[in-house]
């Protein structure tokens, strides 16, 4: 539980630092709405794409996190760096005019190999070097200020939607409404969660990434290449989280911290899930997604998160672990 306890104080650091989210409530109340079952359908069809969106964002972290048991402060703005440079080449006068499609594949792409190439030039030569995990943690906040601020003078200050997909009216399905972008948005979120499933479970590199999670040592003195691994590691994390920049830029907008603000719930999804699990990652995210959103039934939409965050200290209470963390021997 070491590690548990080393990551929930972080957590708290950053509840008094970040910044509150506004996310969008499509089933808002105005006059002639629907009847309470038709709005709880509608929250919890938007907490289920909220909950993936930040689970795609989650799940590098915590596979990062599982396997050199880096507190990365800095992936947030990962998340940011793919949500831009796509703005960049779909909506930019500088950029050259891509549709979303091709510019959100070439994000993820830069996603990945700035992800490895953080690794190969930062963090690899400071590990060789034996630097402690405080230090390193202290390292990642230093990137991720100075990130966000490279992001602030090259895309500026003033948020920004993408060229297609902007405004478009909602589906009608039985009492929940939704727009063919937000479905999309579900169901590719949705697919891109069971191609991570199936990448650990049925691949080599799969295999080699749950075993240095379990067993860094062992993993290596069974022959996998461990170097390879974080690196492979460090590079899908890269994409998925600018492929969720992407995602949330598209439902949401664009700014140039939102990646900064949207790492307090991915810390909670990884916490809830349970430290180092990629599946506890994703079943944590949707847990806090649908209670965000849920909570706006009953709550102002800007205590979403507070309620979010006090079902994690519930849960924390029963099960210290979280929902598929393992237990570890103290002593």
């Amino acid at each position: 539980m070491r590690h548990q306890r080393l990551f929930v104080p972080v957590l708290a650091l950053f509840l008094v630092t970040a910044p509150a989210v506004t996310a969008s409530a499509q089933g808002e109340a105005v006059l002639g709405a629907p009847g309470f079952g038709a709005r709880a359908l509608q929250a919890l069809v938007d907490g289920i794409q909220f909950g993936a969106i930040i689970a795609i964002t989650a799940v590098g972290l915590s596979l990062i996190f599982g396997t050199i048991h880096l507190i990365n402060f800095a992936h947030g703005e990962l998340v940011t760096i793919g949500a831009t440079f796509a703005f960049f080449l779909n909506v930019s006068p500088a950029g050259p005019g891509w549709h979303l499609i091709p510019a959100a594949i070439a994000a993820v792409a830069f996603g990945a190999l700035l992800g490895g190439a953080i690794d190969r030039g930062l963090w690899r030569p400071l590990r060789a070097r034996g630097t402690g995990m405080i230090n390193l943690f202290i390292a990642t906040i230093g990137l991720s200020l100075l990130l966000r601020h490279v992001v602030l003078v090259l895309y500026g200050a003033r948020p920004g939607s993408y060229a297609q997909y902007d405004i478009q009216s909602a589906i009608d399905l039985g009492p929940v409404g939704i727009t063919p972008r937000d479905l999309t948005v579900t169901l590719l979120s949705v697919l891109v969660l069971l191609g991570i499933a199936a990448l650990l479970q049925r691949t080599r590199i799969g295999t080699a990434i749950r075993a240095v999670s379990v067993n860094r040592d062992l993993a290596e003195a069974s022959g996998i290449d461990v170097q390879r691994v974080v690196l492979v590691v460090w590079m899908l994390g890269g994409a998925l989280a600018a492929l969720g920049g992407v995602f949330f830029g598209l439902v949401e907008i664009v700014t140039w911290d939102m990646g900064f603000k949207l790492l307090l719930l991915m810390f909670a999804g990884i916490i809830l899930g349970g430290l180092g699990s990629a599946y506890g990652a994703m079943a944590g995210s949707l847990v806090i997604g649908i209670v965000a959103q849920m909570s706006t039934l009953w709550f102002p939409v800007d205590l979403q998160y507070a309620w979010a965050l006090l079902a994690l200290i519930v849960v924390l209470l029963i099960r210290p672990q979280g929902i598929l963390g393992r237990r570890e021997r103290v002593g």
